[in-house]
This record gives structure tokens, C-alpha cells and sequence, in this order.
């Protein structure tokens, strides 16, 4: 798992294509000098007028990038994505079991199998959900699974995202770009369908309505507002599924009960798809100056007048401490063996583990434990003296906020790129929709590092997106 040639996903070591790319390989062979480059303007094109952009905080560039996108799919045999989807499933499954005990009898605490001071000195803790039943038990209804490839048969968890997963507006548009630039390439490969999800999130927000709701549930989707990085993702997901998208204003508590106003009066909300953290959510439960939040909104939810997608508190599931447990985590609830393997990860709390971590510091990738998006890093191999010396003054001083690995030799696939067709490391985030059933989309949003040689695929450190096909059988 070191420093060795990376996998190429399209291209077996003599050179040969791998099946699953056959048909991609035929038809690249038939584009004409310029097709792919035309496509790639074409596709540019598209994005500008569909809006799809994120902001880029503290960039000098303005705030609005659009996200680069490469025409060249990644492909997912059937039998493939049946393994990974699995070992998905299987994750998930634990996940919410896991934050089900830890709101409720902490028996893994209990057990000795996850250190108690881990869960409950943590921040992403949420003490006022003691006790608490959600609908149908499910705390992470929209999960974000990150998944890198090493090998033909190795995947690895990079890490899980169970707050508020972002991308899968992405993942949706990169499908639509494609089938308006290459629909003869759909026509040769049998590629299943990712239109279907805001269908398959309504369904799965609608399964988790309050038992009092009567009639068909309303649906909001709570936005920070415009100037949150994802807010095209917020009015594209609402739009979507037509669901109401609504800030904290247009709602208010009254009588326990949520409700939106508008302009023939109120209208009462059952399940709310929130995109806000959980600190800012009610001013009166958790942080009094959030002006993004509801007030009462927790006490509503408390009562079980409303169901809040995710639930407050499941970040400490997706907490990179945490994740070092969850191999455990899937044996304890499910007294099964994880499918899908962790990356190897130190922590540097132990002072042996920490010497032998700084000793070897520029082979390794060293994380916040609640950092994301790629800020707060130390990629070993590409780092400086300089650097790596601050980062070991930083763990130091506080060993328990930081995680290690060993830098993976990420697959690669086939990306157009100035000089022509290149290999370009990638990763995956499958989204997985859990309700009255797991529901999770075929492929997920294939994030690609543009620069030769990289490993960061956010799109905020420069990283693109590929549309992702699994094959059906």
C-alpha cells in the first residue's frame, strides 16, 4: 500500500484494456483530432448555463469556480459494484446501530470495545439527544461513503460522511452532461440509471415522517441561504424533488408543531431536510446566536412533531477518531467482518505511536480529526521540512486531534487533460439513502486530481468530477 505503481483502472499492466473498458476504448479510438476537446468546451458550456458552480472561501479569484469536468467516464463492472455495494450497505447499517447505542444504552462503551472519553468528551457529541427516538431508529439518512481503489480487488474506506453529505447535484449533472455529449457511447455500454435519486430521496424523506403526520408529508429543505457553497446543490435537491427550500425564517414553532409561511398562510412542515450544522440549527437549544436556525425547532423535533434529516449528532460517526473503531464498530452490532477495509490509521495519542509516526512523517498523510475538504493536511511525500516540522509542534500539542495514514497509491483513470488523454488519480462517493429501505445509487460522484501526480480530488483544493457508469449485466 506504499509507494508503488498506481492501479489503472482502464488498462491491465501489459497494456491490454480491461474489460469493463472496452467500449470506452473503441470509441475514444474513433474520435476525431479535436472530438474531445469540443466536447470538453461543449460541456463548459453547459455548467455555465445550468449555474453549477461552489464558492471558494478566502480564494482571490472571486467566489464563484465552476467545477471541471471530464468528459471521459469511469466505469464500475456489475460484479464490482455488487461487492462494493455490500460492503456499503453493510457499513451503514452499523453506523446507525452505533448511534443508536451510543444515544441509548452505550452498551460498546459499555463493553470496553470503544473508549468511553472517545465518544463523550467528543465535540461532535450531542448530549440533548439522549433518549431520543427517531423515526424508524434511523439517525443518517443520507450518507457520503469516500472510497479509494489500490488494487483490482482493494477498495478501502477513506472515510464516511453521515452530517451533510455534498456532490450528489454533481453526480446528477455530470449524468445529464454526458448524455448530451456522448449519447452513442450510452448506446454501446449498458450503464445503470442515477436519475432516480431525488425520486428515491423523497421516498426515503416521506418514510421517516412523524406517525402524526396526516395526509402526504411536506417536505422543506433548510438552506444557510445563497451564500453557502452548496446552495445550487439546495435549490437543485428542493426543485427536484419539489420540496419547499426554505432558511430559517420562513419557519416557526407554534405549539410544538413546525410551519412554513406562506402566502395563503401557514403550512405545516413534517421533515426537514437540513443543510445547516447542528450548532446553528435552534438558537434556544444549541448556539443562541445563530440567526440560520429555528427557534423551537429541537423542542418540535424532541416531541417527534418533526423529523430533521440528518438527526443532530450523527457527526460523531463520521468523527476521524471514530473511524479508526468502525471495522469494530460493523463486528459489535452485526457480529459480521467488515467487507470493506479501512485505510491503516495511527492515532498519536500513544507516545510510542507518536515517535514512530514523526520518524516516518514523510511517507504519511497526516488528518484534523474534524477537518474536511481537503483543508488542514499534511501529504507527506509532497510536503516541505518546513511543514512537516510544524505539523509535528501541532500534534504535540495536541495528539488527540490528529489521525495518520500511509500515503495510497490511488487508481487511476484515463482524464482529458491539455497534453491529451493522461491517468489521473481518483476516488468515489457513493450516496446511500436510508429510510423504510437502504437505497444506494449506482456509481457515485467520481472526483478526479487534475494536476499529474496529485492526490487531492476536492474540488476546493482544484480537483474535477466524472460522470461515474456502473454496467448492468
Amino acid at each position: 500500500m506504499g509507494d508503488t505503481t498506481p492501479f489503472d483502472e482502464m488498462y491491465n499492466a501489459d497494456g491490454s484494456v480491461r474489460e469493463p473498458y472496452s467500449a470506452l476504448a473503441q470509441w475514444l479510438d474513433e474520435q476525431p483530432d479535436r472530438g474531445l476537446s469540443l466536447m470538453s468546451s461543449d460541456a463548459e458550456a453547459i455548467f455555465r448555463r445550468l449555474g453549477i458552480t461552489f464558492a471558494v472561501y478566502g480564494s482571490d479569484e472571486g467566489n464563484e469556480k465552476l467545477i471541471p469536468f471530464d468528459v471521459i467516464p469511469r466505469i464500475i463492472s456489475a460484479m464490482e459494484w455488487r461487492r462494493l455495494s455490500r460492503g456499503i450497505e453493510q457499513r451503514v447499517r452499523a453506523l446507525n446501530a452505533f448511534l443508536y447505542d451510543i444515544y441509548h444504552r452505550q452498551e460498546i462503551i459499555k463493553a470496553g470495545r470503544i473508549p468511553e472519553k472517545l465518544i463523550l468528551q467528543n465535540s461532535a457529541f450531542c448530549p440533548e439527544m439522549m433518549g431520543l427516538e427517531p423515526a424508524r431508529g434511523v439517525y443518517a439518512h443520507i450518507i457520503g461513503v469516500d472510497i479509494v481503489r489500490t488494487g483490482p480487488d482493494d477498495f478501502y474506506v477513506l472515510e464516511d460522511n453521515l452530517r451533510t453529505p455534498s456532490g450528489v447535484s454533481y453526480m446528477l449533472e455530470d449524468r445529464e452532461a454526458m448524455m448530451q455529449l456522448a449519447p452513442d457511447l450510452f448506446q454501446r455500454c449498458k450503464v445503470a440509471p442515477v436519475e432516480n435519486y431525488p425520486e428515491n430521496l423523497r421516498r426515503t424523506l416521506e418514510s421517516v415522517a412523524p406517525h402524526n403526520t396526516s395526509g402526504s408529508p411536506t417536505i422543506a429543505v433548510l438552506t444557510p441561504g445563497i451564500y453557502n457553497s452548496a446552495y445550487f446543490e439546495h435549490s437543485f435537491l428542493a426543485d427536484q424533488m419539489g420540496a419547499q427550500l426554505c432558511e430559517g425564517p420562513d419557519l416557526f414553532v407554534d405549539g410544538g408543531r413546525v410551519y412554513m409561511r406562506t402566502t395563503t398562510g401557514p403550512e405545516r412542515v413534517d421533515v426537514i431536510y437540513r443543510r445547516i450544522d447542528d450548532d446553528y440549527i435552534d438558537p434556544l437549544t444549541f448556539r443562541p446566536d445563530s440567526m440560520l436556525g429555528v427557534p423551537g425547532l429541537f423542542d418540535a423535533y424532541r416531541a417527534g412533531n418533526v423529523t430533521l434529516v440528518n438527526a443532530p449528532g450523527t457527526g460523531i460517526a463520521d468523527d476521524k477518531a471514530v473511524y479508526t473503531y468502525v471495522p469494530e464498530i460493523v463486528e459489535f452490532y452485526l457480529g459480521e467482518k467488515a467487507l470493506l477495509n479501512n485505510v491503516p490509521t495511527h492515532n498519536c495519542v500513544d507516545s510510542d505511536e507518536r515517535a514512530w509516526v514523526f520518524d516516518n512523517l514523510q511517507d504519511l498523510v497526516v488528518k484534523e480529526v474534524h477537518g474536511s475538504g481537503g483543508y488542514g493536511m499534511l501529504i507527506g511525500p509532497t510536503s516541505s521540512k518546513a511543514l512537516r516540522e510544524e505539523f509535528k509542534k501541532r500534534i504535540e500539542a495536541r495528539p488527540d486531534n490528529y489521525i495518520v495514514q500511509p500515503t495510497l497509491a490511488l487508481s487511476t483513470c484515463p482524464t482529458f487533460v491539455r497534453s491529451g488523454i493522461a491517468p489521473r488519480h481518483v476516488d468515489l462517493r457513493p450516496y446511500v439513502l436510508i429510510g423504510d429501505e437502504v437505497r444506494i445509487t449506482p456509481g457515485g460522484l467520481t472526483r478526479v486530481a487534475l494536476k499529474k501526480g496529485s492526490l487531492v480530488v476536492n474540488s476546493s483544493q482544484g480537483g474535477g468530477t466524472k460522470d461515474t457508469w456502473v454496467l448492468e449485466e
